[in-house]
């Protein structure tokens, strides 16, 4: 297993040989990708981004947030996941919309999310995503080595990189995605 250099003060153990540590979708998922994938064990008090880098010191840098993201045309909901860099906000009603092909877009209510993930909010992830959904990937994301993305659960985070994530079924690496923060 690779030396990741963004665990901060946390053990690296393979996320293979650690499927307790992840949300069912999450570990089939990853048992049917050959991938380097870490996951580190975290006190679920500590999975909100910021306060997970202050606690295991961790760069704000090499974080990846998802969000779902869902949208209706001809009363049709469409979904899909944007994963963009933790310093910065996604083009929900932008790029995401256009991409969606809908009228509005805005962020799936947290029991929606929860629900058709088979993941705990605050954890999700795209790695075992609905099949059917696009994956849309901040080009600054696709082309991190190292990265620190949700588990599917709130005691773990998966430590992966950019290039895994751009293979992820459905996956699309969108130039401007994100917009930086302030």
């Amino acid at each position: 297993m690779r030396n990741w250099t963004i665990a901060g003060t946390l053990t690296v153990e393979a996320a293979a040989q650690r499927p307790d540590l992840l949300a069912e979708p999450v570990a089939k998922a990853l048992a049917g990708i050959e991938a380097d994938a870490g996951v580190v064990e975290i006190d679920p008090e500590l999975a909100d981004t910021a306060a997970f880098c202050e606690a295991y010191e961790s760069p704000m840098s090499a974080s990846a947030n998802c969000v779902v993201v869902a949208g209706k045309r001809a009363g049709e909901v469409r979904y899909a996941a944007a994963l963009i860099l933790a310093t910065t906000r996604a083009d929900v009603n932008g790029v995401i919309k256009r991409r969606l092909d809908v009228r509005k877009a805005s962020f799936a209510p947290m029991d929606e999310a929860v629900e058709l993930t088979g993941m705990a909010y605050g954890g999700i992830t795209p790695v075992g995503l609905p099949g059917d959904w696009p994956i849309l990937i901040d080009k600054a994301v696709a082309d991190s080595p190292e990265l620190v993305i949700g588990s599917g659960i709130r005691g773990s985070k998966l430590l992966v990189t950019g290039q895994l994530l751009s293979s992820l079924p459905g996956a699309e690496v969108i130039e401007g995605l994100a917009k930086a923060v302030g």
